[in-house]
């Protein structure tokens, strides 16, 4: 049974639709904006399965989902992002016949120099939060051609607005700003996933993709999740104010789920918080012009596809 996005049937972030027989991958899925995705999805029955390098943090995240809901079927796949060798034999551990949805939630963000490398030898923001989501999304391709309709949601992030990728130097080699590298970084990942659905929709796939971010999600507003999260008393009043502009990450997750789950998104979208893009229900938006420029998609898909070590065609889903 779908329940569509209507006026009659308003969506509801805190009455999802049942999700019972569909599966989820979240990357990054035991803690932050992650956590609050799986926990969500659990809640509809999905089997949610976490992507983590750290089986502890993933067993108390676990243990926290179904200490909220009762059997909830939530499972662990060790999953190191800035390993690209490793993927394709973490995938091969998935024991599924489908996958509805992978999240492209994980990432690092470094504040302060010097530049860090992946034993790769690759940056390594841009290895764990682009090259690593991009090699996954080819081994993940026959589990997500195999569902009804499978989706890969990229989640973005509001540093890629003001940032441009410098497509002779993505690694950041020549000038070094961790924060702009960051920002280049959830660039790639979201020109990546614009561009994944222009190929998945020239191939005529039922695979969607689609991007979305949580907006200003702040720790200090986030419900406590001992002991994934806690927060004290004096953090929560000391952010009283920033809750009329910002919101917690429980919040900042409803975009998301929203773009795995429901049946009227279309691939090739944008969604974030309804209130000026940072906080609110989700909703519909527009991407900036440099987050779908397909010129430099096409450059940067060439470039990715040789620093990851992927075969292509299209990941996978192209023939």
């Amino acid at each position: 049974m779908s329940y569509p996005s209507s006026p009659t049937r308003p969506w509801d972030v805190r009455h999802l639709p049942p999700a019972v027989g569909k599966t989820f991958l979240i990357t990054g899925g035991n803690a932050g904006i992650g956590y609050f995705v799986a926990e969500q999805l659990a809640a509809t029955g999905a089997v949610v399965v976490l992507g983590s390098r750290d089986p502890a943090k993933a067993d108390a995240a676990a243990f926290s989902i179904r200490s909220r809901v009762p059997g909830a079927d939530v499972r662990h796949l060790r999953l190191d992002l800035a390993d690209l060798i490793s993927l394709k034999d973490s995938v091969d551990r998935l024991d599924l016949g489908h996958l509805d949805a992978v999240v492209h939630n994980a990432g690092i963000a470094l504040d302060d120099p010097p530049r860090r490398e992946s034993d790769d030898g690759l940056e390594l923001m841009f290895a764990t939060n682009h090259l690593g989501h991009f090699a996954l999304t080819q081994w993940l391709a026959p589990l997500l051609c195999a569902a009804p309709a499978g989706r890969v949601v990229t989640v973005g992030s509001f540093a890629a607005r003001s940032e441009r990728l410098d497509l002779d130097d993505l690694q950041s080699a020549d000038d070094y700003r961790p924060k702009r590298a960051y920002g280049r970084s959830k660039l790639a990942q979201m020109s990546f996933a614009f561009e994944l659905d222009r190929r998945l929709r020239a191939a005529g796939s039922t695979v969607l993709s689609v991007v979305a971010h949580p907006g200003g999600a702040l720790d200090s507003l986030t419900p406590a999740r001992p002991p994934i999260h806690v927060t004290t008393p004096g953090e929560r009043l000391r952010a009283v104010p920033a809750g009329l502009v910002l919101q917690g990450k429980d919040a900042g997750a409803w975009p998301i789920v929203r773009a795995a789950l429901d049946p009227e998104v279309r691939g090739g979208e944008l969604w974030g918080p309804r209130v000026f893009g940072l906080r609110g229900t989700p909703h519909r938006e527009s991407a900036l012009p440099h987050m779908t420029d397909p010129s430099v998609a096409a450059r940067l898909w060439s470039a990715s596809v040789d620093l990851a070590g992927v075969h292509d065609p299209d990941l996978g889903f192209g023939g």
